[in-house]
């Protein structure tokens, strides 16, 4: 199956777009691309012509935007409303130290335009929503969904199909990836693959559940790699097939996936035919009012353990009957940063139910981790155990850094 990105959809023609003829500094650096068969002269200004969008410039969209920028491609719009941290160097390799602090899109723009300066960079600094994503992809002839949060995946997804842009997945997790070709003409779409989402917490994020930094160059490589081939109209297109890489064995699977007749959004009749809230869909609420129990106050037992947001936390462990502050992250993160003159006791998440002698019954209890992922799930674990005075720190120590102590590390 032979897949390509029409003249049409690339606005060859249009006002927006850019001549496609090569300079001679042009066929000088693309000699090796130009002695192809399968490019040649005409492959490279097809090249040149092509629109692609990249959303996220983070561990996936790094090496997809320095391989396609590397490779020709004309215009590339990039997505990111996040700045560079630390903890993003060991993967994002569009980012180095001094660019720490900086807006990614502001550290990408520079990176690509040393890497190849006849590309045109098109920054989009915003989150992407279902308010803008119909927008933003509508100038584009590919999209390349390099994002790591279940929302944003399934609105790239439904955008591209309303939109009929190609969309290029990938995906990784701890020492795996996976990358396909959703949303071509015919094929499946990601919602033929996975209807519903997962539970929120059960799949942790890069942050919560790790990942190996030479993973992402792997997907992200086989990203640009389909993204190349569905300009250039060359070999088989991972359309229909998702690929399954095992870093760690060394090891690659194929798995065939075909088009649900039943999709909501891909099917001949769409039950779903406009953008959503894809965070409700998803079951996220990033922005969440901090939980209570208001069943408390009528006198009921509450249903289970409730939320505490970061300043409340600080106030309650500063008053006289002070909470037990539990720290359920793992011993090195301790020691990038803690709570320990605020009383908090480190017991990582793995632990808590062989050491729950260690944990008061009698007093208040404040879990707390990194973002407040793992903190919920072991409030919920304590729950279960017969501990009824429970909450959970949301936002994790990362909010405390950002609103209770600047001094202290974000990671």
């Amino acid at each position: 199956m032979r897949t390509q990105v029409s003249e049409g959809q690339r606005g060859r023609n249009g006002p927006q777009a850019a001549s496609n003829r090569l300079s001679p500094p042009e066929l000088l650096r693309y000699a090796r691309h130009l002695v192809l068969p399968e490019v040649g002269l005409a492959g490279q200004r097809s090249l040149k012509s092509a629109r692609v969008l990249v959303v996220g410039a983070g561990g996936l969209g790094s090496p997809v935007a320095l391989y396609l920028a590397a490779a020709g491609v004309g215009t590339l719009g990039l997505v990111d409303f996040d700045e560079v941290d630390a903890t993003n160097l060991q993967r994002q390799i569009l980012h180095g130290e001094s660019d720490v602090g900086r807006l990614k899109l502001d550290s990408a723009r520079d990176r690509l335009a040393e890497t190849n300066p006849h590309v045109q960079v098109v920054a989009h600094d915003a989150r992407l929503s279902s308010g803008n994503a119909l927008s933003v992809l509508a100038d584009y002839d590919v999209v390349v969904d390099g994002t790591d949060n279940f929302p944003t995946r399934y609105l790239v997804n439904d955008a591209c199909v309303m939109l009929g842009k190609p969309n290029v997945y990938g995906s990784v997790h701890r020492w795996e990836g996976q990358v396909s070709v959703f949303a071509t003409d015919g094929g499946p779409c990601y919602r033929c693959l996975f209807r519903e989402p997962p539970p929120p917490g059960l799949v942790p994020n890069c942050a919560e559940g790790g990942v190996l930094g030479v993973v992402p160059g792997v997907v992200g490589s086989l990203q640009a790699l389909e993204t190349v081939k569905l300009i250039l109209g060359q070999g088989s297109p991972l359309a229909g097939r998702l690929l399954i890489f095992d870093g760690l064995e060394l090891e690659w699977r194929e798995v065939s996936v075909r088009r649900d007749p039943a999709c909501p959004v891909c099917s001949d009749s769409p039950t779903q035919t406009e953008l959503i809230d894809y965070e409700l869909f998803c079951g996220v609420e990033p922005e969440a009012e901090p939980m209570t129990h208001p069943a408390n106050e009528e006198g009921r037992e509450p249903a289970g353990p409730g939320g505490i947001d970061v300043l409340e936390a600080s106030a309650r462990l500063r008053g006289e009957a002070s909470p037990f502050l539990l720290d359920v992250r793992e011993t090195y993160e301790w020691d990038i940063s803690n709570l320990a003159p605020q009383g908090a006791v480190l017991i990582p998440m793995g632990e808590v139910g062989a050491r729950l002698d260690e944990i008061p019954r009698e007093r208040q209890i404040i879990v707390h981790c990194r973002t407040g992922v793992r903190s919920g799930d072991v409030a919920n674990q304590l729950w279960r155990a017969g501990y009824r005075d429970v909450l959970n720190m949301e936002g994790g120590i990362n909010a405390w850094a950002r609103q209770v102590d600047p001094g202290l590390q974000i990671y």
